[in-house]
């Protein structure tokens, strides 16, 4: 038995629950489906002819838009240009030649069918990361195939994945795709040693070589029950896995992470095992912004982009750590929003109405899956940064704040060190980010909090929150100026 696998994930119970709740739906189903369809029934004997008519109406009318729609030639004409996932060319890349020979040099020696080394790849979120890794590994993969070699690429994003056994289990679906077999165990109800190893089944049996792609590994955290976080056991197992000839087939595992410091959380044994090349990846410019859209804008019909539409789309995403991938969001939204509103450009009015959606959007999938707690954190520091001149909020003052607002709700009130820790989980979103300051030698310590969106999309997106809307904005933009003036 492989060390840290055994029934952790096993949910036999909770799969009983849900065939018996399905089991008992169906009578109520059955119960409302006989229901409607005597009352519509009913109401069709009743309702007079001219109601038939204006549905057949509405119907055509509702036709004749989608054809019409169908007709229009519109702005955009490749969309997979403006989707950040889309695997592009390499002369599509910009800015990267350095990760991107790191990278190739690193994992080509799977073209000798040998094994690659483990990679960890750092750096805020859209910095290129992910895309390297595609461009690299489908290159690798396209060459393989003259030589006769079986190599897989299977890739997870971590973001969404709760437990260790989920992680493993969607590991080993995406092998049985890549390798074009079944995957022979249930999601749910049986434990994780056995997803374990029918992922080893599907990659001894189909593969030469290798590569696990980890895209986001930091947010794998699982259990709070356990020493180590899910995704230090996910790296201990797989790093293993060859050594205890588990698998035969070569692996390279590519962990990818917005947080430079995730292997500061990784246990001793998982380090030692999985012992990475780190390659570092820095933030866009401007002027690189420019370029990696430019090399997409015939994404766009021709002449139908404005002159500043570029440049403004890279200004705004170079705002927020040179982010390629809302730069590209950016020029798909103010796109679309151009062609919803009937107009033959793309204007400068586009990519600032998409820069307001682009940044609600995300801002509002960040913290509907956060706990009202940090929900609390943010808020109190993102109120103390759109009060300050310079848009940064130091933790002393928004713990204070922070404080204000549990009393205000009566919730439960953390601790200065736990405030603090918090705001340092949610810098993994890319929201936030912080520097140790100091108010001088005679002077303690604090941190202060930079926003990567602005604080005040931040306040609108979580007064969503019932619990945060109790309190009125201007109550508590009265409690923050009341403390920045006693910073001073």
């Amino acid at each position: 038995m492989v060390p840290g696998m055994g029934a952790e994930d096993s949910e036999n119970s909770s799969s009983d629950l849900e065939a018996r709740g399905d089991d008992s739906s169906t009578d109520d189903e059955t119960t409302q489906i006989d229901l409607a369809s005597s009352s519509s029934d009913s109401e069709r004997d009743s309702a007079p002819s001219s109601t038939t008519e204006s549905d057949a109406d509405t119907s055509q009318s509702i036709e004749d838009m989608l054809l019409e729609f169908d007709e229009q030639e519109g702005l955009i004409r490749d969309r997979s240009l403006l989707d950040p996932n889309y695997v592009v060319e390499e002369d599509r890349i910009v800015g990267r030649d350095e990760q991107l020979q790191e990278v190739t040099k690193m994992l080509r020696v799977a073209l000798g069918d040998n094994r690659p080394p483990n990679l960890f790849l750092y750096g805020p979120s859209g910095t290129g990361k992910s895309l390297i890794t595609k461009a690299v590994c489908h290159n690798i993969s396209r060459i393989c195939k003259t030589r006769d070699i079986q190599f897989g690429t299977i890739e997870v994003n971590c973001q969404d994945l709760d437990t260790l056994g989920v992680a493993v289990y969607e590991l080993a679906s995406q092998a049985a795709d890549e390798a074009g077999v079944d995957i022979d165990v249930p999601k749910h109800g049986v434990a994780t040693k056995e997803k374990w190893d029918e992922l080893y089944r599907i990659v001894n049996e189909n593969f030469d070589s290798v590569v696990f792609v980890l895209d986001e590994l930091d947010m794998l955290v699982g259990r709070r029950d356990k020493q180590d976080p899910a995704f230090s056991r996910l790296l201990y197992q797989l790093s293993r896995a060859g050594a205890n000839d588990e698998l035969t087939a070569y692996i390279s595992v590519v962990a990818i992470s917005n947080d430079a410091r995730m292997m500061e959380s990784v246990g001793s044994r998982a380090l030692s095992s999985f012992t990475p090349e780190d390659v570092h990846f820095d933030d866009y410019d401007a002027n690189q912004l420019q370029s990696i859209l430019r090399r997409r804008q015939d994404a766009f019909h021709d002449d139908v982009l404005d002159g500043d539409v570029i440049p403004l789309a890279a200004a705004f995403a170079a705002q927020t750590h040179g982010d390629a991938r809302k730069a590209i969001d950016l020029m798909r939204v103010a796109g679309e929003l151009a062609e919803r509103e009937g107009d033959e450009r793309v204007r400068e009015e586009h990519v600032r109405a998409a820069q307001d959606k682009v940044e609600k959007n995300r801002v509002l999938e960040v913290v509907r899956g956060i706990s009202t707690q940090k929900k609390l954190c943010l808020y109190a520091t993102a109120a103390v940064a759109a009060e300050t001149n310079n848009g940064t909020a130091r933790s002393t003052t928004g713990y204070r704040v922070y404080q204000f607002l549990t009393d205000s709700i009566d919730a439960d009130q953390y601790h200065q060190e736990t405030y603090v820790n918090k705001m340092k989980e949610l810098t993994t979103y890319s929201l936030v980010d912080f520097e140790r300051r100091s108010h001088g030698p005679s002077s303690g310590m604090f941190l202060e909090f930079q926003f990567g969106e602005r604080p005040e999309t931040i306040l609108e997106t979580l007064r969503e929150d019932s619990r945060i809307d109790m309190v009125s904005p201007e109550e508590v933009e009265s409690v923050v100026k009341a403390q920045i003036r006693n910073e001073t």
